[in-house]
């Protein structure tokens, strides 16, 4: 419960001018109830009866009855729909908060975080819970505003009839106690419910993703009995959550009929009595009748309390979460010159894995060095410190002299970009995916698609840049994918640019052809490029060969093939197997070699 009004103060700080209006217009709906009761009390003693007692009703009465009800009436609606469109003001500014909220710390949060972290239950933490933290705000002012309700009727009461007053006031503590069994039978189910919700997403994602291995491999039924267990455990929790709420939600109904009936029953013995009037039991038990519905709105209130309390804790995980990379002040120069690269002592473990030991070595500017090595020897972990995606544990990594810790935020990107080997494309043009929203003008996208030996199969597209390329580019081959890729980083213009294994996809002639444009270029850069192909290494000025997370050895392509027997025997299998493979599996009639399309700059290369 100190948690659950813990999350409404947040929200009530947060809003303070939305939350008085909605509270006002929801006490404008209660003060004008309560005085319906006193009107329609009234009418009853001035006009009716007096119709039962005289046979006629002064025509000033009927009026006076007629207007204060529909007085009344307008101002209660008034209040209603106040109250309303504040309460989904209020509660839809904070949900919106919170989901950007989280999704800020999601980028600000380092790679190593999200390794951790599956991505269904990200998504979880910034549409369901973020929701479900805030469900109370949408009756929170009706249930604050009504207590004006609940206290003027509550003194209307005693004033009217002491004795009656004390009857009806029996059913708060009942309330109460009722209230405080149904949070600690609900707030764990709630819990569960929510995290059920994560994986429910989390398998869906992960089934969405893995479409094509799955289909492939004939797993279908599997994934659709993965995610039956899933559905169907979060379908029970929140079968048991709506048991709980179906046996109290009735019995806080039915405590304030109970408190009528109990007013009735003492009422009727006093009108027998002499003791009250009828206009006065009317009214008392009408007052009553009332009070049913603060009760109502307050236990709206707790009902989504232990809901509210699990989403509020899951979204603050998140913002609270440590790891976020601190940054520096420091800038690089504007100029479009290469970059000069330093690595020194670095380490990098995940967990207790450690995969990156004591990596040294150094990239003149302009240079472009193959970084070669066996699976899992750190290639790519590597090339992720290098634009500091993942900080190293220890050691440094430094441009143009300066520590990737040290600079500004934004910094980083603006000089170095790295492209990765499972390439990402969004649902848009293929303009769109170049610029992401940067103002780079067209003539500048074909030059980068040039350079990375695109602009011939874009060109052919229907409508060019303005062709949209599918989900993750689903339209495109793996070459075309890559090299749009490329041309992203490209259009950048970066100083340092990494490749990790990001033309593996492309016919080796065109790839060739993209690393001599590099080099050519007028804006060149300093290229570091993870590689496995004999023809790429070759191209490049220097190699870095790793095994098992150390430098092993660094020299060209020609000395190390004659004196590092480890360097010498993974590049000659690597060629070997690749040869052997396109022995046994021949292009078919007609078909260009490349990437499995017949692009026209591949078909004359």
């Amino acid at each position: 419960m100190r948690q659950g009004l813990y999350v409404l103060w947040v929200a009530v700080r947060s809003e303070p001018v939305v939350f008085t209006m909605a509270v006002l217009a929801s006490a404008l709906y209660g003060a004008m109830t309560v005085a319906s009761a006193w009107a329609l009390g009234w009418a009853t003693e001035h006009v009716v009866f007096d119709a039962f007692a005289d046979g006629r009703v002064a025509d000033g009465a009927v009026a006076t009855g007629v207007l204060l009800i529909l007085g009344t009436a307008l101002l209660k609606a008034l209040g209603v729909g106040g109250r309303r469109i504040l309460a989904g003001v209020m509660q839809y500014r904070m949900q919106a908060r919170s989901r950007r909220g989280v999704t800020r710390q999601y980028l600000r949060l380092p790679l190593s975080w999200h390794h951790r972290h599956p991505t269904g239950q990200l998504l979880s933490n910034a549409s369901s819970d973020a929701e479900a933290a805030w469900a109370p705000l949408a009756p929170l002012p009706m249930a604050v505003g009504v207590i004006v309700m609940l206290i003027t009727a509550a003194v209307a009461m005693v004033f009217t009839d002491l004795a009656l007053a004390v009857v009806g006031f029996l059913i708060f503590p009942a309330i109460a106690v009722l209230n405080l069994i149904y949070q600690r039978r609900l707030s764990p189910l709630v819990t569960r419910a929510q995290q059920l919700r994560a994986e429910v997403s989390e398998i869906a994602h992960e089934s969405f993703d893995g479409a094509l291995v799955v289909k492939t491999l004939g797993r279908e039924d599997l994934e659709t009995e993965r995610f039956q267990a899933r559905a169907r455990a979060l379908r029970d929790a929140n079968v048991a959550v709506g048991r709980v709420r179906g046996l109290f939600d009735p019995m806080l109904e039915a405590l304030p009929t109970l408190g009528v009936l109990a007013v009735l029953l003492v009422g009727a013995m006093r009108l027998e009595s002499g003791a009250i009037s009828a206009g006065v039991l009317v009214q008392v038990a009408y007052l009553f009748t009332l009070l049913a519905f603060p009760i109502r709105a307050l236990g709206w209130v707790l009902a989504e309390l232990p809901r509210s309390v699990v989403g509020w804790r899951r979204v603050q995980d998140v913002l609270e979460a440590s790891g976020a990379m601190e940054y520096g002040t420091a800038t690089f120069p504007g100029a479009d010159a290469p970059a000069r690269l330093e690595v020194q002592g670095l380490d990098y473990a995940y967990t207790d894995a450690p995969v990156l030991r004591d990596v040294t070595f150094e990239v003149p500017a302009g240079r472009t060095v193959a970084l070669v090595g066996p699976t899992g020897s750190g290639k790519s972990t590597l090339a992720q410190t290098l634009v500091r995606l993942v900080d190293p544990a220890r050691g440094a990594v430094r441009l143009d002299g300066t520590d990737l810790r040290d600079a500004a935020r934004g910094e980083i990107s603006r000089v170095a970009t790295l492209v990765p080997q499972q390439t990402f494309l969004f649902d848009d043009t293929v303009r769109g995916n170049i610029t992401l929203g940067l103002p780079i003008p067209d003539e500048d996208v074909w030059a980068a698609l040039r350079l990375a030996q695109a602009d011939g199969f874009v060109s052919g597209l229907a409508e060019g840049l303005d062709t949209r390329v599918g989900e993750r580019g689903a339209t495109l081959s793996g070459g075309q994918r890559q090299r749009l890729a490329l041309a992203r980083a490209l259009a950048r213009r970066p100083r340092l640019l990494i490749l990790d294994d990001a033309t593996s996809s492309v016919d080796p002639q065109v790839e060739a052809r993209i690393l001599y444009g590099l080099r050519d270029a007028a804006e060149a850069a300093t290229v570091v490029v993870v590689a496995y192909r004999m023809a790429t290494i070759a191209l490049a000025d220097e190699v870095v060969y790793l095994e098992h997370g150390r430098v092993a050895d660094q020299g060209t392509h020609a000395d190390l093939i004659v004196h590092c027997p480890g360097y010498r025997e993974l590049v000659t299998a690597y060629q070997r197997e690749e040869a052997e493979r396109m022995a046994a599996e021949p292009p078919p009639p007609g078909a260009a070699a490349g990437d499995g399309l017949t692009d026209p700059e591949e078909v004359s290369a």
